[in-house]
């Protein structure tokens, strides 16, 4: 007798990532009530389930879905406001004066619902965000069905969501005790950067984290001047300044981590935290090249981030992917690093492991929770495909996502994102945010 399951999805090639560098031909996925119950040949399949609904992807490869380990989605309404500009003068002149201008509640929902739409179109069914305004954050995830790590952001400047470090963490923890049981939201603690945040600031982020056992996603060693300030200011390099306040740890997420010394790859692995490599903004804002391979000859887990649409432009883990392995090649002089399996790893369980997720996805586990992505490989430009996995490294991008699931619920289906709101909705309200924000700069 078949065993009735909730989905069946059969696949061309199917990349479980674990274990790493298997690519499984002609199977399928057994989904029920959201998780992953059995993984195994379409033949067999066919056999042992019947499904309530049946997805045939016969010229696909089935993924995990992709998990953006840092960005800040609102942000996706000032894509192009400021290109061109190094890091400081991009905040200091335009970023942080806009957003003190602007940003509120509805601004933060807007952008997200936005941004959110842009990542499940490309296959992410996760991210790590951080951003003013939580409580508006937390409601569009939730109505876009996405799963997100939502940073409660801790900055010494006064927003027009909080006054000080008090106020910042107070009304932060009052929205994770809000959101705390929804099933596809979890939280962070999500202090700016070093340089933003004092002492005090950090030294309370990091007795939250360890009483409420959360995650901390904090800027760090973006660039060469923030290393050449901490020094002149104190005469400790960053990394160093928050091993000193207990923040470095396994629970904490370095963003950028472009310019490091031996001395901080020791700390990074000592602690066994983790980093968000961004190439794409790291390149845009001219930050520099991360040491990737290095990191990963040390141990250090990294995931992958876009960084946000202000300074990228794209939320697209297909080009990171993409970037991340040739700058490491480039950078290396040595082509054999960081392959494809890896840089999908990255993209995947890697992120996982970073936010202390790695139970529940980034691979394709039965157990896991169903949230996977089929890249459609049916076109010209695909063939021959001697490697599947390779073809999604280095000559995908993420319009070839045909189907995404989150929590085996469908987001996007034959290439057609489905939101509550709909596209022409959302160009309406991206409209109404750029007339606001040409208006009020001049």
């Amino acid at each position: 007798m078949s065993t009735p399951v909730d989905l069946l999805i059969h696949s061309r090639w199917l990349i479980p990532v674990e274990p790493e560098r298997v690519v499984l031909e002609h199977h399928s996925v057994a989904v029920n009530q959201g998780a992953i119950v059995d993984i195994l040949p379409r033949s067999d399949a066919i056999r042992r389930y019947q499904a309530d609904e049946l997805v045939d992807l016969p010229t696909h490869t089935l993924i995990p879905g992709l998990i953006n380990l840092h960005t800040h989605a609102p942000m996706s309404l000032m894509r192009g406001v400021a290109d061109d500009l190094p890091l400081d003068r991009w905040l200091n002149e335009v970023i942080w004066p806009a957003e003190t201008r602007h940003v509120s509640a509805a601004f933060v929902r807007d952008g997200t619902l936005l941004a959110a739409r842009e990542m499940l179109r490309g296959g992410i069914t996760t991210c790590n965000d951080m951003y003013f305004f939580p409580d508006a954050a937390a409601s569009a995830y939730a109505d876009a069905g996405m799963r997100a790590v939502i940073g409660l952001i801790v900055i010494d400047f006064p927003s027009g969501w909080a006054s000080d470090t008090d106020d910042y963490l107070g009304k932060g923890l009052a929205v994770y005790d809000q959101w705390r049981e929804h099933p596809t939201l979890k939280f962070a603690l999500a202090p700016h950067a070093p340089y933003s945040v004092s002492d005090h600031g950090l030294e309370r982020v990091a007795t939250l984290a360890a009483e409420l056992d959360l995650p901390i996603h904090i800027h760090v060693h973006e660039t060469a001047a923030e290393i050449h300030q901490a020094l002149a200011a104190s005469n400790t390099r960053p990394l160093a300044r928050l091993a000193r306040l207990g923040l470095l740890g396994p629970g904490l997420t370095a963003v950028h981590a472009v310019h490091l010394d031996d001395a901080d790859l020791a700390r990074l692995a000592h602690h066994g935290a983790h980093v968000a490599h961004c190439p794409s903004s790291n390149m845009k804002l001219a930050s520099g090249i991360a040491p990737l391979a290095t990191l990963l000859e040390r141990g250090i887990n990294v995931g992958l981030g876009t960084d946000g649409a202000a300074s990228n432009n794209r939320l697209d883990l297909f080009q990171e992917m993409r970037q991340a392995a040739l700058l490491a090649k480039v950078a290396q002089q040595n082509a054999a690093v960081v392959p494809a399996h890896q840089v999908l790893g990255m993209a995947t369980l890697g992120g996982a492991r970073a936010l202390g997720l790695d139970d529940k996805i980034g691979s394709i586990v039965p157990g896991k929770r169903a949230d996977l992505c089929a890249v459609d490989l049916s076109d010209p430009l695909f063939a021959p495909c001697f490697d599947p996995l390779s073809h999604l490294v280095y000559v995908c991008g993420r319009e070839q996502v045909s189907h995404v699931w989150v929590d085996g619920k469908a987001r996007v289906r034959d290439g057609k994102v489905m939101l509550q709101i709909n596209d022409s909705e959302l160009l309406a309200i991206a409209a109404l945010w750029q007339t606001k924000l040409v208006h009020r700069a001049g």
